[in-house]
């Protein structure tokens, strides 16, 4: 959120490297196939497992930094602006997600199949958060401490209790659906309320940028290590946090993955300590001056908005282009699929391997680059507000 002249460096190297890698997972949505799931231990392979549970950073961070960015950003507003602010941009992303985000994802606009992702959520985390900004950081942190930690206890309520306002609770915690008609279907990908956790706890992170350096990069450590080494003991327990437990497998290294395996929707208490701690460590590592190598990651670290919306468009665009070569037609790339088949039903015969997978993600980052340069060259010499909202 705050401008070139104002950003934290660390910041924004943390948030370009995970935009970097969320690029993988999409390619992989595109190209992968939907037959088999990477988390499926009956069906999986471990290089399809790492090659999910890598990008399961990227979620964690997105909220956890959205938090971090309000704070930086009220450094230079009054606590009324900030809520404003954070009330209008909340709203503008849910139109974006249901609107922009959908039409990249499916290139049509009929409506029948919606899926509401992770712009959705972090919308109604920032709306959450113009609610608390009054709030002392630490209080804040609290909350979302709290939110973390005791969402879990909230797994047995299922949405049938709440009889019509299901679809509420739905929106809440549970991912399900929120519309079921005649020829319109509406998933909520993202149960909000541990996720406003997480971007409360980043909020509350914020006033570290305040400290001097040496005092910001101990706690940083030291929490790192703490969240991680609180997921092993935890995991280990097998008593509370996730509602999936591990369990022996077949093999020790399906075992490992069983361990490591959390669930995402909605974001178990352990998923967040396994990401969140070494999201925390990354961000003590890139807290330096930045190595001239680094400035292509700090360019989308800039731009996360613009990047995130360009290379689906460009993922999918690639899509259209590779079934027109190998079937002569694309109309699967303009279809709504059902919800098994999501982003789109394939082609007989689509799914490609694992390193073409590896060898496109690397393409469309490059091939984005370019253009999020520009963009950043742009943000970084305008004033305008729209700015503040791409």
């Amino acid at each position: 959120m705050p401008d070139a002249r104002h950003r934290v460096e660390s910041v924004d190297l943390l948030r370009g490297t995970v935009m970097i890698i969320m690029a993988l997972d999409h390619v992989r949505d595109f190209f992968g196939g939907t037959a088999v799931s990477p988390t499926n231990l009956a069906t999986t392979t471990v290089p399809l497992f790492f090659t999910r549970w890598v990008t399961h950073i990227c979620a964690p961070v997105f909220f956890l930094l959205t938090g971090t960015g309000a704070y930086l950003a009220g450094r230079r507003r009054t606590p009324g602006d900030l809520a404003r602010f954070l009330l209008t941009r909340g709203i503008w992303l849910l139109v974006l997600d249901a609107v922009v985000v959908r039409f990249v994802f499916q290139f049509n606009v009929d409506y029948r199949v919606t899926v509401l992702n992770v712009l959705w959520a972090i919308g109604w985390s920032m709306i959450a958060l113009a609610a608390l900004v009054r709030l002392r950081p630490a209080v804040v942190l609290a909350l979302g401490a709290a939110m973390i930690a005791t969402h879990n206890l909230l797994d047995p309520i299922r949405p049938a209790a709440f009889g019509s306002w299901a679809p509420v609770w739905t929106l809440i915690h549970v991912q399900g659906i929120l519309v079921n008609g005649p020829g319109h279907i509406v998933l909520s990908a993202y149960p909000i309320v541990p996720w406003i956790g997480v971007t409360a706890a980043g909020f509350g992170l914020g006033p570290i940028f305040d400290w001097p350096e040496e005092r910001r990069r101990r706690l940083l450590v030291r929490a790192g290590l703490t969240l991680t080494i609180a997921f092993v003991v935890l995991r280990g327990l097998n008593m509370y946090g996730d509602p999936s437990r591990w369990a022996v497998q077949r093999s020790p290294i399906f075992t490992a993955v069983s361990f490591l395996n959390t669930t995402k929707y909605p974001p178990s208490l352990l998923f967040l300590l396994m990401t969140l701690g070494p999201a925390l460590l990354l961000l003590r590592a890139f807290d330096r001056p930045v190595d001239r190598r680094l400035q292509p990651v700090l360019v989308f670290g800039r731009v996360p908005m613009f990047y995130f919306i360009l290379h689906l468009f460009t993922i999918h665009a690639l899509a259209v282009v590779i079934t027109l070569a190998r079937y002569g037609s694309v109309h699967w790339m303009f279809e709504s699929p059902d919800l098994g088949h999501f982003p789109f039903s394939e082609p007989p015969g689509w799914p490609l391997s694992l390193p073409a997978i590896y060898a496109i993600w690397i393409g469309i980052v490059l091939a984005v680059y370019p253009l999020c340069r520009w963009y950043a060259g742009v943000k970084g010499r305008g004033d305008h507000p729209w700015l503040s909202y791409v």
